[in-house]
This record gives C-alpha cells, structure tokens and sequence, in this order.
C-alpha cells in the first residue's frame, strides 16, 4: 500500500468541533470514573478525534493530551480547545517512547476501538501510556445476545453494521470479547456501564480497567 493510500485510510474527516450524539450518555460515565483523580493528573484521549471529549473535562484542572491520527480531526481540535496539548499518534503504531508512556494516570477512549484494524496493539498502547495503578476508560457499541437477536428479528442487522459507512465500524465487540481483549493486554477490568437506552439493548458499553 502506497503511502498516499495510508494516508486516507487513516484519515478519518471531521468538519467540526462539536460533540458526538454518543456524548450525552458516555460523557456522564466518564465524568463519574475521572472526578475524583487528584488534581493535575495526566489524562490522555487515546483517538482524541475533533478534542471535543476533552473540551468537556476542562474543569477538573487535569494535564490533558489528545492523541489523534487524522489530521482534520487535530485541527478542528487545535482551534477550538485551548489549554489541551494534541499531537499526533498513530494507535497502531508502538508507542513504547512516546513521550506520555508510563505517565499517564488515565486514558480514555471513546467510540475508537471498533474503528480499528489491529485492536491488541491498540489496547498496549493504552497500557503503555498508564502509570501503574492508572485507569483506563474505554467504550464502544455494545452487543449482546438480546440485542442482536432484537436487531436481528426487526430487520436492523444490515442497517447496524453501517458496511455502507468509509471509515465506519469493522469491529463488534461484546463484553465478553472486549474483557479477553484487555485481560490479554494485562489489564485487570474493575468496572462495566451499559449507556443508552435500556439494560441489554444498550446502545454504548464503557469498560473499566485498571493497569496493575
């Protein structure tokens, strides 16, 4: 694959600096699990997209770095969020020597994992740029057997996995399959939320998960 050709398939477009639909019930969870870090801990958005998750966690009084691919995404970031340090990384790439690895107290990511090819060395590279005992928060679509029978029996299954979407979901990840994923990693999970609508047929599921 060319270079050129990386280049696209990395970039996934933002043309703007709002929030996600998904933010109305992910960022409440994600407000709960990070409020009562210290003050100046060190967090960083793992796939940061447009910086606008960050935007809103302003007002803990944390270091916060965003940590992005897509070059649209970074500059919309970068001109509207302030006080935010965003740069460049690519989640797939090793980030043994970033400049965050091992410093970071916890990282979030949002609705990023089911976007990507090679989800082992993404899940590392979250563990790298935690310190010991550093949290990570990590969401994705959920699903389950009640919800894929439901999206199966009214017709919704093709619609679902959005085959139609250029850059859209090519990962659908359980609880289960999501918690091998970080046990693999080294992670020890401590905590689960389901968001959105109702109990098993949930539209979001936030993983907790705590570097030993």
């Amino acid at each position: 694959m060319t270079r050129t050709a990386v280049a696209r398939v990395n970039e996934f477009p933002h043309d703007s600096a709002g929030l996600p639909c998904t933010a109305k019930f992910i960022l409440p969870v994600v407000r709960a699990e990070i409020e009562n870090l210290p003050a100046r801990s060190v967090v960083a958005d793992a796939g940061c997209g447009n910086g606008s998750m960050l935007g809103e966690l302003r007002e803990y009084g944390f270091e916060l770095h965003g940590l992005e691919v897509s070059e649209s995404g970074l500059a919309q970031a970068k001109k509207a969020y302030r006080g935010i340090e965003f740069s460049y990384a690519d989640l797939m790439a090793d980030l043994s020597y970033h400049p965050l690895a091992g410093k970071c107290d916890a990282v979030i990511s949002t609705e990023v994992v089911e976007h990507v090819f090679l989800p082992r060395i993404f899940a590392r590279n979250c563990y790298r740029l935690l310190k010991p005992r550093g949290k990570l928060i990590l969401s994705t679509p959920y699903h389950g057997y009640l919800k894929n029978m439901a999206l199966a029996l009214t017709g919704k299954l093709e619609s679902h996995f959005t085959v139609l979407w250029d850059y859209g979901h090519i990962k659908f990840w359980s609880r289960r399959t999501l918690g091998i994923l970080l046990e693999e990693t080294g992670f020890k999970v401590v905590g689960f939320h389901g968001a959105g609508r109702m109990p098993f047929l949930w539209k979001s599921m936030i993983l907790v998960a705590m570097k030993p």
